[in-house]
């Protein structure tokens, strides 16, 4: 048996062990919790594995684990309006609990507005005991939140790409660009050569990645975006985009915008200013949210299978947790639903 060094860098994650080991996350919990239904040869193996490595949980988050709420927390970084009128927490959430109810866990939403106030409530939920563990989201560049929450022992994942290297677990379908690059195609393909974007918050990962898809996309065709407008997912900024880019002189044939909900709002300014979607305008939204298939025009949308993303991030949170819960991992990628609000580029 080799003994374990201290190694210089970033301290090795639990999915390292278990990558090790040869078995799932939640049997490394298991083996340190002296729970579930393990075999002595795999829970030594297990524990091996861990001492090469250097890896061991430590002191805050075994106390978490023998003092159970039965209660995750999902931190969403939005003001209420916005969240009021977003579908995609509702789906997300919907995903979520579809894992925890059965199991006897609640889920606590939190509302928070800044890094300050975000920071804040980890220290408090870790301090006085009231959470197992946390889902995060929007995950940012130079995101400070999973080291922050390793340190306090709190158990969480990033909904995002996964990254094998990173302090948290991350849950999310990998190639985030890839369906907004096949909406520029399916445009491409309808004739469209004025193309707009209306985006998120220069802040999140997915905006920047999902940004550079659409730029990338159309570089290639040895095209330049008609315009790219930043916004705060808000109705407000929605319309305001989609009014400023109707105005111009030479307006885009087709917007693509970063959720369903911005897309709605954008086919109802269209629509209220006399264009025609798809006529005069085509509408690419992003989510495959259910009002789109109620949409009049239908919304041709990106799907990125939110449900299903949900109730990922909550089976890996259970297993970090200690529960005895299969881990299965995503696969696949974004990809395009086309429906009725897209069509050929006007004469």
């Amino acid at each position: 048996m080799s003994v374990a060094t201290e190694r210089p860098g970033r301290r090795p994650t639990i999915r390292e062990v278990a990558a090790a080991a040869g078995v799932s996350t939640a049997a490394v919990s298991q083996a340190f919790n002296n729970k579930g239904r393990l075999s002595e040869a795999t829970r030594r193996r297990i524990l091996d594995a861990a001492l090469e490595l250097g890896w061991s949980p430590n002191a805050p988050a075994a106390a978490l684990r023998n003092a159970r709420t039965r209660s995750l927390a999902l931190v969403v970084r939005r003001p209420t309006d916005v969240l009021g009128s977003d579908p995609h927490f509702s789906e997300l959430i919907t995903g979520i609990e579809g894992e925890l109810a059965p199991r006897g866990y609640g889920l606590l939403l939190h509302l928070v507005s800044g890094d300050r106030e975000e920071n804040g409530l980890y220290e408090r939920l870790a301090a006085e005991g009231r959470v197992d563990g946390a889902v995060l989201t929007d995950a940012r560049d130079d995101d400070g939140r999973p080291a922050l929450l390793a340190r306090l022992g709190l158990p969480a994942v990033l909904l995002g790409s996964p990254d094998d290297g990173a302090v948290v677990p991350r849950v999310g379908l990998r190639e985030q660009g890839a369906g907004i690059a096949e909406a520029v195609a399916h445009l491409l393909a309808l004739g469209h050569r004025r193309v707009a974007y209306v985006s998120g918050p220069p802040e999140l990962q997915h905006t920047r990645v999902r940004r550079a898809a659409f730029e990338d996309a159309l570089r290639e065709a040895g095209l330049r975006p008609f315009a790219v407008l930043p916004t705060d997912f808000s109705e407000r900024h929605a319309v305001g985009a989609t009014e400023a880019l109707l105005d111009a002189a030479d307006r885009p044939t087709a917007i693509v915008y970063a959720n369903d909900s911005m897309a709605v709002c954008g086919t109802g300014t269209a629509q209220r200013a006399g264009l025609a979607v798809p006529r005069d305008v085509s509408v690419v939204g992003y989510d495959n949210l259910p009002l789109g298939s109620w949409l009049h025009p239908r919304l041709t949308t990106v799907d990125q299978q939110v449900q299903r993303v949900g109730a990922a991030a909550a089976r890996m949170l259970l297993a970090l947790c200690g529960e005895p819960v299969e881990e299965s991992a995503l696969t696949g990628r974004p990809r395009l639903v086309v429906r009725e609000s897209t069509g050929p580029a006007p004469g």
